[in-house]
């Protein structure tokens, strides 16, 4: 085993030479145990409950179970194992919070997963220049605490409580960001083992600038990568000053025509919103059940406002008259603490509202993103569709910026139920394309959506990516099976 491990830190071992002869889920005994030598034996797990758990996220996709798990508890650990595996020709899959919606973490080949949560330290925090350094077992929720008395806040919010390492490893954005941007947008540098055990970063050790024409753009290639080409083990983000004053704001509609035509005047009209959220009805009624919300069961709006209190007074008279000029009703706002954080509950919830309406069934996304000026073409067309697919499903978005779900409700073992589902997702995304949006607005590409990214960026964009893949994943080892 001693010998195992110093040949994996040379690069010694010809490819795929060891367990070479061993099925999936039968990781050599010598293999497992070089894995608790690097780790320790308490870190590492081949026990089938834990491959199951760590074989699937909150997608459709069936369980495909990893053939051990292990937990290391520094940088150091990650890029031991990564060089174990690399030598042996193990896949190596990465697992955050599980919270994903494309099967990201299933393990298609079997192998290694290396789950981060353990590395959760706040690595450094530069107030003045706006910056903070996490490792990946740190959650956007468990930052903002750490950040609440220094006048700062991390506004990225997927939603879910994902770790942030994930979020850049996903490219995830969620309801702020058409005031704040998306990952890409905050993401200024990561530290990330590649697949051969090297430690690489993306900006270079240490550095936090805003802004740079330093050579290839490293850190963009490397957020959205869903694994494939390195294990994140750190995230240098971008921080924002937390607003003086915030209010949330509810609206219905008659229709989701003009629900949806309100966004597109609202942006128009430069408020500068902070969160822009459609709900259609079903979901609506799906929230009030599932959250105790009392709000009319229409088509609805859920907005909310950051800046001074003078500058908000102006932000919700401009919007109170854009919204009432397309028939809203019932417009009202919520200025206390804990009245908004109950309705942005509700809207985080969604999904498992909806997963509510139909007890027992998996629930499956679509996800995506058109230019504004077409919104309100295709979610009108989707809602047509919906209505007469026979399926059961409920409508939500991030309108202010063209992003939107069909969250449709699926009995797992019903075969032709789950081919109308695909065949209604390939659908929307193929309208989305013609429309001139992206298949994936922020869940990513992961198993499902393959065919879809050639379609929306082409045999050479596609052969690009291979070509950049094979340059520093040459032996498709790094979580296989997923975009490409």
């Amino acid at each position: 085993m001693a010998e195992l491990l110093r040949a994996a830190a040379w690069g010694l071992i010809p490819w795929r030479s060891y367990c070479s002869q061993k099925a999936k889920g039968e990781l050599c005994r010598d293999f497992v145990e070089a894995l608790k030598a690097v780790v320790g034996g308490s870190h590492v797990s081949t026990a089938t409950a834990v491959r199951e758990q760590h074989g699937r996220d909150e997608s459709v996709h069936r369980c495909q179970p990893p053939d051990a798990v292990v937990w290391p508890q520094n940088v150091e650990q990650v890029s031991r194992v990564a060089a174990l595996c690399y030598s042996q020709g193990v896949p190596i899959i990465p697992f955050g919070t599980g919270t994903g919606l494309e099967g990201g973490v299933c393990a298609v080949q079997g192998g290694v997963c290396i789950n981060l949560t353990q590395m959760d330290q706040i690595l450094e925090l530069n107030l003045e220049d706006f910056s903070v350094v996490v490792e990946p077992g740190v959650t956007r929720k468990a930052l903002n605490t750490h950040l609440r008395d220094s006048g700062l806040w991390f506004p990225v919010d997927p939603g879910a409580d994902a770790s942030l390492c994930g979020m850049a490893a996903t490219a995830a954005s969620g309801t702020n960001a058409v005031r704040y941007g998306t990952m890409r947008d905050n993401v200024l540098n990561l530290e990330v083992v590649l697949p051969d055990g090297r430690l690489l970063h993306t900006a270079g050790p240490g550095r936090h600038f805003r802004k740079s024409a330093a050579g290839y753009n490293l850190t963009g290639l490397f957020v959205g990568s869903e694994g494939t080409l390195g294990l994140i083990t750190a995230t240098t983000l971008r921080l924002h000053p937390a607003p003086e004053a915030t209010v949330a704001a509810t609206c219905s509609f008659p229709s989701v025509q003009a629900a949806v035509d309100s966004t597109v005047h609202i942006l128009q009209a430069a408020v500068p919103v902070a969160r822009i959220e459609f709900l259609d009805e079903v979901m609506m009624d799906a929230c009030n059940r599932y959250s105790k919300l009392n709000c009319s069961v229409a088509p609805t709006l859920f907005l909310e406002f950051h800046g001074s209190q003078q500058a908000l007074e102006e932000q919700l008279q401009r919007t109170e008259e854009i919204v009432q000029q397309n028939g809203a009703s019932g417009f009202s706002w919520a200025k206390e603490a804990e009245e908004r954080s109950q309705l942005w509950a509700a809207r985080h919830n969604a999904w498992y509202a909806a997963l509510a309406l139909r007890p027992g069934c998996k629930g499956y996304s679509t996800d995506v993103c058109v230019p504004i000026s077409r919104l309100p073409e295709i979610l009108v067309q989707t809602k047509e569709d919906l209505n007469a697919s026979g399926l059961t499903g409920s409508i939500v978005g991030h309108v202010g910026d063209g992003n939107f779900h069909c969250i449709l409700l699926v009995n797992p073992d019903d075969a032709e139920e789950l081919g109308r589902v695909k065949a209604f997702a390939e659908q929307l995304g193929r309208r989305a394309l013609a429309l001139h949006g992206t298949c994936t607005g922020e869940h990513g590409i992961g198993l499902g959506k393959r065919q879809l990214l050639q379609e929306e960026v082409g045999a050479v964009g596609v052969e690009t990516m291979r070509q950049l893949k094979a340059v520093l994943d040459p032996r498709g080892l790094m979580n296989p099976g997923k975009v490409l």
